[in-house]
């Protein structure tokens, strides 16, 4: 089981659809726990946290240190999971696969680069970085892709 981590500090209008999406996971005993970082006051935020279970959190490392499980997967709010999604994850998972680049539909691409999620231990992320781009750069190129 794994926690969802989602950035949303901007666009957290799009996370509906995401949510959605993470909702058959967490049926099929994949997604534990789904925690949203996000300004305190940003509108909606609240409302879907109450909806939907899901937690706020202002900052990345404050989610990982919440987080109940030690396997994150953080995700952008615009993100997209692609069919088969929780085939291919749990089996990287049940595999005894660790860190991943776990790679989504693009949302109106035709060309650009899709939108990618990591998947990494609560540990990499409790220490301070709170930038998934930043974290990106810190895994470096060489981790395996998932989807």
């Amino acid at each position: 089981m794994l926690t969802v981590v989602i950035e949303a500090r901007s666009g957290a209008e799009r996370l509906p659809a995401l949510l959605a999406q993470l909702t058959a996971g967490a049926v099929d005993g994949l997604v534990r726990q789904v925690l949203i970082v996000a300004a305190a006051d940003q509108p909606g935020v609240a409302e879907l946290c109450e909806e939907t279970g899901a937690e706020a959190h202002v900052s990345l490392p404050g989610a990982a240190r919440a987080s109940r499980s030690d396997r994150l997967l953080v995700l952008p709010a615009d993100f997209r999971l692609r069919d088969g999604w929780i085939g291919a994850l749990g089996g990287h998972l049940a595999a005894g696969g660790g860190r991943a680049l776990v790679v989504g539909l693009g949302q109106g691409r035709l060309f650009g680069p899709r939108a990618s999620g990591l998947l990494v231990e609560r540990g990499l992320v409790q220490d301070g970085v709170d930038d998934a781009q930043r974290l990106r750069r810190r895994l470096g190129l060489s981790v395996p892709r998932i989807g």
